[in-house]
């Protein structure tokens, strides 16, 4: 049979253009925007793009796009500045970014067009506000997605848009013309060989904006906006005349050609039944090959797949897998979120071929190929039986800040290679590392140093290489802030998390990302823990001889149904008008907050709390932009004990005049005054200033009440008077449900809102006594540091932070999880 290559180039013959290549001898001019180039970008505009806007040919796509990021992040792009992009598009748009000044953003997909996924567009640019210069969407594979939800964006977030569309030149949009009609930012398309409008090479850059694409005409051509002398940040861009006289040759017949490849198109989908297929936009495709998603009982089998058609001489392509975020290159230097659905796509994704010299048997041939590979491959799977796991050292449920907190620990001490081996790391979402941190809006309670501390100098080389990472970077700018950007922090603690998640991977560990832990029965010395996976509900179980709890804290609703204030029911004088601070201090809670008070002329704020989060909500409040409009006392914090600001020594503290405290508020090991019970950072600065500390003026918007006791009307009043009330009673534990041999709950401390874990980190029963084999570390776990570890003798509470779970009470555990271990060995 005839074979069918996957991509067959056929860009107009050379040998049949001597009469046009002729006049471009005979006018002397062979590049720098001469007659050739001109007339083709006119003839695109009108047979493209219906001679809407108007057009720049430049000399490949990547240049094309590297201008054009360049100049929608403006000329002088900020060092941390961020280019949004998928996952699942080729290197050459995150390049472009990296090569215009900007670090790439990489977002996961949607499930059904494949392009970049709305959501996690819209949560990153909230994340990432300020930070995000110019959003690169990519249509995907000639599709034309959806360009009104970038006009949005750009006005919305005040960001640049430059789709790259390098496969969709001669694709048409709903209204029946080229997509990108008229479009007011930067959209660029590819005239590769490989691709529907194939040329040698080149590219092409359509926009509505006639000021736009001469703009992006002058840098592309060094730059120069005066003759010989640049007036702003330039390349040479130019395409040559030769190469113009291709692209114009080749637009004669590029409409019928289109046509066919959309004809191949719908052959393969009227012959592909039982295969994920991409959803298409727009009333026509451009397609440069037919991309199919294999079903998931042969997913595993792609690579015997392609080979099977490969040996009936069907080409095959693997596009785009790997995607970005999990090429090399990227991963040690764009910011990479959690991508589950580009993952689970790229790995399936086989293209199939579409050319101009193909016919609609030939589609329909390389479809039943496709499906016939698929069922004797999917029937003639060995069946194998799978053994049982083997019983894990240990397992450690949740694999965000605190769980891979509890690795650096052990890597910092050479001990993390020990660890790994039996170990068992199970995380609910896409990756490990940030959990929810990057959820929230507000800067850390942590230094950028002590973030920096987990890989800098890490006796693992691939941690510590991650001291150059663009992440790291990012939070080294916020050394003299106060605090960092938790959106910020959560890509280094992404980044960290990957490479600590691979090396035990690389120790024999197992890493369980996508699974939440269930519950814990336990079963003699050891623990059944039964998992599920998130996708699909599928459940599994693994034996341990350890389990370590690291789920982290909420804020659970049924606290607030008995929580008082002054004697009298939060709920009751409430009434309606209650927000958690959880709620408040994640992305979007400011707006939300703007919304019901919205028609408030001069709200009224009640903060209910002593806690960091209650401090941090309230100065939330007063740093909003847009500002709220909060006057004279618009604000209220209502606490119960003394609010303290830590101090490095008591000499710092005499200097400034702040005596309020004792001998036993003294940490003896470090010389800090309220060590654990004192505000740091950003909520410091807010106490120090409503303390009137050393002279500094208190804001006028806000006022601090200590509640009296029950008796308290004042309080009371506050509450009742409030327009809106934010609950910031601090966190609980997620306590994992723990099971007798008999399948009964076991009760814990934490279910009596006690500590969960004893100085050992050892989780509690109700009894007090420590439940054998398991421990607990995270925040609202409840450890108090001790010996060593320092803090004053008049704390009362519980003492939460990044820097001690990668430090001291993390090695506590993975000593007591080692301990064993290293006595068999003994």
């Amino acid at each position: 049979m005839t074979p069918l290559p996957l991509i067959a180039p056929n860009p107009p013959r050379l040998s049949e253009l001597g009469p046009d290549l002729r006049r471009v001898e005979a006018s002397g001019v062979f590049s720098n925007n001469g007659p050739e180039v001109r007339a083709f970008e006119a003839e695109a505009t009108e047979r493209l793009f219906g001679g809407r806007g108007a057009c720049l040919a430049v000399a490949n796509a990547t240049l094309g796009l590297m201008i054009a990021i360049r100049d929608a992040a403006g000329a002088r792009p900020r060092p941390e500045s961020l280019a949004l992009v998928p996952a699942l598009t080729f290197a050459a748009t995150a390049h472009a970014a990296q090569w215009a000044g900007l670090t790439p953003l990489v977002c996961d997909i949607d499930p059904d067009d494949w392009s970049a996924c709305p959501r996690d567009e819209e949560r990153l640019l909230h994340a990432y506000a300020g930070r995000v210069s110019v959003v690169v969407p990519y249509a995907t594979f000639g599709n034309a997605i959806d360009l009104d939800r970038y006009r949005w964006f750009s006005k919305r977030f005040g960001v640049g848009v430059v789709v790259d569309a390098a496969a969709s030149l001669g694709t048409l949009d709903e209204a029946g013309v080229g997509f990108g009609a008229d479009a007011p930012f930067p959209v660029v398309f590819s005239m590769h060989a490989t691709k529907p409008f194939s040329v040698a090479e080149g590219g092409l850059v359509h926009s509505g904006d006639v000021q736009l694409i001469e703009r992006l005409r002058r840098m592309a051509s060094f730059g120069f906006g005066e003759p010989r002398s640049a007036t702003g940040p330039g390349v040479n861009a130019k395409l040559p005349e030769v190469i113009a006289v291709m692209a114009r040759a080749k637009l004669a017949g590029f409409d019928a050609a289109c046509a066919h490849r959309a004809a191949l198109e719908q052959a393969y989908r009227g012959s592909l039944a039982g295969f994920g297929l991409q959803r298409v936009a727009g009333l026509r495709r451009a397609s440069q090959f037919m991309p199919v998603m294999l079903p998931d009982r042969v997913a595993e089998r792609r690579d015997a797949i392609a080979a099977a058609l490969e040996a009936q001489g069907i080409g095959v392509g693997r596009y785009f897998s790997p995607h970005l975020g999990q090429q090399p290159w990227f991963r040690d230097s764009a910011l990479i979120e959690p991508t589950p659905v580009a993952d689970a796509v790229g790995g399936r994704l086989l293209s199939l071929p579409i050319t101009d010299a193909m016919t609609v048997e030939d589609a329909r041939r390389a479809a039943a190929a496709l499906a016939a590979a698929c069922g004797r491959l999917g029937r003639t799977t060995p069946a194998t039986v799978r053994a049982a796991p083997p019983i894990a050292s240990a397992l450690i449920a949740g694999g965000g800040p605190a769980g891979t907190a509890l690795l650096t620990a052990a890597s910092k001490s050479g001990r993390l290679e020990a660890l790994s081996q039996g170990l068992v790391l199970v995380e609910r979402s896409a990756g490990l590392g940030q959990g929810r941190l990057a959820r929230y809006a507000i800067n850390s309670d942590s230094t950028a140093q002590t973030f920096l501390t987990a890989v800098r100098g890490n006796p693992h080389p691939e941690l510590a290489s991650l001291a150059d990472h663009p992440a790291a970077h990012a939070v080294e700018r916020h050394a003299d802030g106060l605090g960092v950007p938790l959106a910020e922090v959560g890509p280094l603690l992404a980044a960290t998390g990957e490479r600590l998640g691979g090396i035990v991977r690389g120790q024999g560990g197992e890493v369980l990302t996508g699974h939440e832990v269930v519950s814990a029965t336990r079963a003699g010395d050891l623990w059944r823990v039964a998992l599920r996976r998130v996708t699909d509900g599928a459940g599994s179980e693994r034996l341990a001889r350890n389990l370590v709890i690291a789920t982290g804290g909420h804020q659970p609703l049924d606290r607030l149904a008995t929580q008082q204030v002054a004697g009298a029911p939060l709920l009751e004088l409430a009434d309606g008008r209650l927000l958690q601070s959880d709620e408040v201090l994640s992305s979007g809670g400011l707006q939300h907050v703007a919304a019901l008070l919205q028609n408030k002329r001069a709200p009224r704020i009640a903060v209910i709390g002593g806690s960091t989060s209650a401090l941090t909500a309230v100065a939330l409040l007063l740093r909003s932009r847009p500002g709220l409009a909060l006057g004279a006392g618009a604000v209220t914090l209502l606490h119960r004990r003394p609010l303290r600001p830590f101090y490095h020594s008591v000499e710092a503290a005499h200097a400034e005049g702040y005596t309020d405290f004792t001998d036993r508020d003294v940490c003896p090991v470090s010389g800090f005054v309220y060590r654990l019970a004192g505000f740091r950072l950003e909520a410091r600065q807010l106490l120090l200033r409503m303390l009137e500390v050393d002279g500094r003026a208190a804001d006028p918007r806000v006022r601090l009440h200590r509640i009296g006791g029950d008796e308290d009307e004042d309080a009371r009043a506050i509450v009742r008077g409030a327009d809106l009330v934010i609950a910031a009673l601090g966190y609980r534990p997620r306590v994992l449900p723990l099971l007798d041999e008999a399948g009964m709950g076991l009760p814990l401390a934490a279910d009596r809102d006690r500590p969960m874990v004893d100085r050992h980190c050892r989780v509690l029963g109700a009894d007090g006594a420590a439940v054998p084999g398991v421990y607990g570390i995270g925040l609202a776990a409840g450890f108090v540091p001790w010996g060593k570890l320092g803090g004053e003798a008049s704390f009362s509470g519980q003492a939460n932070g990044l820097w001690l779970w990668q430090n001291d009470v993390g090695a506590m555990i993975v000593d007591q999880l080692l301990e064993p271990a290293l006595r068999a060995v003994a």
